[in-house]
């Protein structure tokens, strides 16, 4: 906390004293932008559901980004994950909290759950990115860390297509059987970092669906561009 209290520079334009993400380039990077309201990819202003999602409706009920997995968010939320910064959860949750649709979709929920990281890259990062996210979401009793579960180490997501990241997360995630009554019912909000084709989260909704949840939305930090797909490193 020490550091956000103290004069530093700002990590995009090295602006000196500013805080970690100065006011000027979040005017300069954070503008809004009409996203799908089922997968939260960009659309041309006045439609509010791509081609893709109209066709083949995902398990997302709803799913809300609030900025680009590109420059220059890629770097920071690589920091985030892979430099062993988690003090980044702090600017980027607030990045979250201030995004006009983040406060609609925890006031929806009824439960907020984190998708959770294996075993082993738990231990090999030690934190959990989205955890920490979701802990100053401000959700309260509604955030439940333990509810979802990883079953298993999947291969990395980041070189995979489509087809392949969905077939390497079948079975990856469950609910905890001795707190699988907590589901049933219940709107369930996901929370992660960066959503990529979507896998991940698909997987992790079809497990709570299958468990008795009424409805599975998600919110994540960053979406890729889809012309990006298959060249990020996330």
């Amino acid at each position: 906390m020490l550091q956000f209290l103290l004069p530093s520079q700002c990590a995009l334009c090295h602006a000196w004293p500013a805080q970690r993400l100065c006011a000027a380039c979040l005017a300069r990077f954070m503008r809004q932008q009409p996203r799908c309201a089922r997968c939260a990819c960009l659309l041309p202003a006045g439609l509010d559901h791509c081609a893709d999602c109209m066709r083949q409706p995902p398990p997302l009920q709803a799913c809300h980004a609030v900025l680009d997995y590109a420059y220059p968010w890629a770097d920071v939320i690589s920091a985030f994950k892979f430099r062993a910064d988690p003090g980044w959860a702090i600017p980027l949750a607030g990045l979250l909290r201030a995004s006009p649709g983040t406060q609609p979709a925890l006031q929806a929920a009824q439960l907020v759950l984190p998708i959770p990281l294996s075993r082993q890259r738990l231990r090999q990062r030690g934190y959990n990115q989205a955890l920490l996210l979701a802990r100053r979401l401000g959700a309260g009793r509604k955030l439940q860390p333990g509810l979802l579960l990883r079953l298993q180490d999947s291969a990395a997501q980041s070189s995979l297509p489509r087809a392949a990241r969905l077939q390497n997360l079948r079975a990856a995630f469950a609910i905890d059987p001795l707190a699988a009554n907590q589901v049933a019912g219940q709107r369930v909000l996901l929370v992660d970092d960066v959503m990529t084709t979507g896998a991940t989260l698909h997987a992790a909704a079809l497990a709570l669906l299958a468990a008795g949840a009424a409805s599975v939305a998600a919110l994540v930090l960053a979406r890729t561009p889809a012309n990006s797909i298959g060249s990020q490193t996330t």
